[in-house]
């Protein structure tokens, strides 16, 4: 034998400039419970889910400001204006009523109930349909000119996507899912408001009976919500979205002025919740699901709002652009009045009928109008104070959001985060903490939650007629024929 030891070198497989990433990346991603992963695919989701919503924003403003300059064009409002302006607002809410109604019946309204829905595992999220369909249904609908926010539609895209790209990595872990989804809903949040801390207090806070709360799950909807945003702040900038003036702190004298605001709102938002879930069953029985009385409400809708935009446009769209007049002291007592009870009943109209869109601007314009109604009235009461009715329409705006959606804390990030008013935070905690307790004490619900208990009950009564009609069938069927 050979006194040397004989060495053989291992076989060298030969692997190939293409294959070796993609092995790389399979590798990574078969440790699926890793933390490190679904941070990182949280990243990936705020990216996207700000791209979507954003262009999502960029879209409607185009189709807003296609109609503008048509009318300008036409050289103002006349004849050949307003039926143009009519029949294409009719077409454009008559095609997102469509897509809902064929494609994706889930992507009607603003969506948030189906996210919550889907992180307490009773709903799906077929995100391959929803997605196209709350986008190109949103940007009609809500360029049509209905009083519809884009939040909504951006938080269902944005959990859609969290769902999208768990069943794209093929993640097996059910609470990556869980993850994936809440912190795409915080992204598009994020992205629709340029407003990260509200974004994420909103999946906390709102979401807190279906959102799991762990270190994981916090980081990754954090990391989801920053990266929305700063796609967002690329693509469209860093100021505030509301533009208002900044107001220094309210008086102390004036904080009992604030609690008594946000009892008022407690009131109205559980009027507001119970209007709407009534005007929901109306609109319910007139279509009865079926298709065309379905296209006909979204036309007739889409054509009303069309004839506003020519002879009242401040009764159309979200109402973002009547937070700055109203703060800025352009309307009369009785003009905030008359645009507060107007556009209430056109928000419930909108909101209640099936369009896909959001009621987050809607309500945030209705706060702000009444709330400075009551900023105006105090103003006159109480002159020593020296009161600027545009710090209770900036506490306003948080508190009917608190006390519809209740979620005080998100209520006042929002706000702070829209318009820039950091010395409001008193007042604005005030406000809220009024507004969310007395609508506790009246016995109203959050918004979303009858939203989606509706929608659970529903969808429970299909399920008992498709099994009452099985047995039927069989019943027919295990019957001898007549004459046996």
């Amino acid at each position: 034998m050979n006194s040397e030891a004989q060495i053989t070198e291992p076989k060298q497989t030969k692997v190939s400039f293409r294959t070796q990433p993609t092995r790389i990346v399979r590798r990574f991603l078969s440790f699926h419970k890793n933390p490190v992963i679904i941070i990182f695919l949280s990243a990936l989701i705020g990216i996207l889910a700000g791209l979507l919503c954003t262009y999502f924003d960029i879209a409607i403003s185009w189709v807003l400001d296609g109609r503008k300059d048509f009318v300008a064009s036409q050289g103002g409002v006349g004849f050949i204006t307003v039926i143009g302006v009519v029949i294409s607002s009719s077409l454009l809410a008559c095609f997102g009523f469509y897509l809902v109604h064929r494609f994706a019946p889930e992507a009607s309204g603003s969506g948030i109930p189906e996210i919550e829905g889907a992180l307490d595992d009773v709903r799906p999220v077929r995100w391959w349909r929803v997605i196209p369909v709350k986008f190109f249904g949103g940007i009609g609908t809500i360029g049509a000119g209905m009083v519809l926010g884009r939040e909504g539609p951006s938080v269902q895209m944005g959990g859609s996507v969290g769902k999208m790209i768990y069943d794209i990595f093929r993640v097996k872990d059910k609470e990556g899912q869980h993850t994936l989804v809440a912190s795409g809903a915080a992204a598009g949040l994020a992205a629709a408001f340029n407003a990260p801390l509200a974004g994420i207090m909103f999946v906390v806070e709102e979401m807190r009976p279906q959102f799991r709360y762990n270190l994981v799950s916090i980081k990754a909807v954090m990391i989801a919500a920053i990266m929305a945003t700063i796609t967002c702040r690329v693509l469209r900038g860093q100021d505030a979205m509301i533009t208002v003036p900044i107001y220094d702190a309210a008086p102390l004298s004036s904080l009992i002025l604030f609690l008594l605001l946000g009892m008022i709102f407690g009131i109205i938002g559980v009027a507001f919740n119970r209007m709407v879930v009534i005007t929901m069953d109306a609109f319910a029985l007139f279509h009865r699901n079926e298709q065309k009385r379905f296209l006909q409400l979204g036309a007739l809708l889409g054509a009303f709002f069309g004839l506003m935009l020519m002879l009242l446009p401040k009764l159309t769209g979200e109402g973002v652009n009547l937070i700055p007049l109203a703060t800025h002291g352009s309307f009369s007592l009785s003009v905030l009045f008359l645009l507060f009870f107007a556009r209430l009943a056109t928000t419930l109209a909108c909101f209640s009928s099936g369009a896909p869109g959001g009621v987050f601007a809607p309500m945030l314009a209705l706060g702000t109008l009444f709330g400075t109604c009551f900023g105006t009235i105090c103003a006159d009461l109480f002159p020593q104070m020296h009161l600027d009715p545009g710090m209770f329409a900036i506490a306003g705006m948080g508190a009917l959001f608190a006390a519809t959606v209740r979620a005080p804390v998100t209520g006042i990030l929002l706000v702070m985060e829209l318009t820039h008013n950091y010395d409001l935070i008193l007042p604005l905690l005030i406000t809220t903490l009024g507004a969310t307790m007395a609508a506790q004490a009246l016995g109203g619900k959050p918004i979303y939650s009858q939203l989606l208990a509706r929608t659970l009950a529903k969808q429970k009564a299909q399920q008992a007629q498709v099994e009452a009609d099985k047995v039927d069938a069989q019943m027919q069927q295990s019957q001898p024929p007549a004459g046996n």
